[in-house]
Formats: C-alpha cells, sequence, structure tokens
C-alpha cells in the first residue's frame, strides 16, 4: 500500500513512526500541511531532492522549506534578529514561509546559492507537527504543485493516485486552505512579501 489514512486529529502512531522511518532510511513521502499537499525527504537528503525536482519538473534553481517543530528549533536553522523574531512569533504555528539567511547546521546545498538563505515555516497542522516532532529534526519539502497547475493538491487520494508511484509513502489527511504559504523575505532586512497565499498578510501592509 502506497498510502496510510492518518486521523486529522490524533494520528496514528505507527503510522508516523512508518513515515518517520522512511525519511531517516532515504526516502520521500507526500503529507497534508495547512497550506494543501507537500512532498518532504529528510534535510541533507540530495536524492529525496532530486525526487521532489522530478516530480515537479524543477531545475536546480528552486528554493526549498524547512519544516519545523517548534520556533527553537526554527532559530538553530536560520539566522533571527529581533525584529523578525517578534515578528515570526506572532504569525507561527501558521501558513508562512519565512525567508531567512541560513545558519552552518543547514546543508549548503539547501540554500539559495547566491543569497544563502533558506525558506523555514510552523505548520498550523497536527499530522505535520506530529511528524516533525518524531522525525527530532526540520524536514526539507517543497509544496505539492503539479508542473503546469498554479495551486495545491489538496486530497490525500488523488495525490497518490497521480505520484504515489514516485514516492514512498503518501499521508492522506485533512489540508488547510488549497492554496501555497504566504513567502515573506527577510533576506534584506525589512520583510517583503513574495508570495501572498493562505497567511494573512495584513501585518505587512
Amino acid at each position: 500500500m502506497s498510502y496510510v489514512e492518518m486521523h486529522p486529529e490524533n494520528p496514528q502512531p505507527r503510522f508516523i513512526t512508518r513515515a518517520v522511518d522512511i525519511l531517516k532510511q532515504g526516502g520521500t513521502i507526500a503529507l497534508p500541511t495547512d497550506s494543501g499537499y507537500a512532498i518532504a525527504t529528510a534535510l541533507g537528503n540530495k536524492d529525496g531532492m532530486d525526487v521532489i525536482r522530478s516530480i515537479r519538473k524543477l531545475d536546480d534553481k528552486h528554493n526549498f522549506s524547512l519544516l519545523c517543530h517548534s520556533f527553537a528549533q526554527l532559530g538553530e536553522l536560520v539566522i533571527v534578529g529581533n525584529s523578525e523574531f517578534r515578528t515570526i512569533k506572532a504569525l507561527t504555528p501558521g501558513a508562512y514561509t519565512f525567508i531567512l539567511k541560513g545558519t552552518k547546521e543547514v546543508p549548503r546545498m539547501t540554500l539559495n546559492k547566491k543569497k544563502h538563505t533558506v525558506g523555514v515555516r510552523i505548520p498550523d497542522h497536527v499530522i505535520t507537527q506530529k511528524l516533525v516532532e518524531a522525525m527530532g529534526e526540520a524536514i526539507l519539502c517543497s509544496t505539492l504543485i503539479m508542473p503546469g497547475e498554479d495551486e495545491p493538491l489538496t486530497d490525500g487520494f488523488e495525490v497518490d493516485e497521480r505520484i504515489g508511484k514516485q514516492v514512498d509513502l503518501v499521508l492522506v489527511g485533512p489540508c488547510g486552505k488549497a492554496e501555497p504559504t504566504t513567502v515573506v523575505d527577510f533576506s534584506e532586512g525589512s520583510p517583503e512579501v513574495v508570495r501572498k497565499g493562505a497567511g494573512d498578510t495584513d501585518l505587512f501592509e
């Protein structure tokens, strides 16, 4: 079976463990988040990154994001100043991706080649949170927007039907909004909304 059906409020520990084992063994999974489905692999897994690029038909300039369980975990991966701290703290967990300079904890191949930045997010989603917590470290991901489409997939059974043979496991569960995260770039100092999505942008207007 290429998918498992997750309980939306109390994700089954055996399925979480199975997904973690796959990630730690170098595999890839598809999982629901608060802003559509994402494809994920372990941090630093080049083969997993190649699988994600292949599914989405991306080039090597694509910027990946890191799913974090907590603000403390996020703070180990990116450099967060005082003003960024207050803003990110106020908006997490939530459907936002924040672009910041990466720390030495982030593999170089994961960073933007020119800016040395990476996207980080703390999703407001029980299944995703349980998975990242069990993993014990951030998980590399990309929103599951298929080639030629504008919105992320949101139905787990459709995800399994379309890419189930290309990933090792699909976690079937409810998503949040059917649109990608709002992306806020802090890399130049002041916040810039570079993509309006599921997260409210009133704070930046």
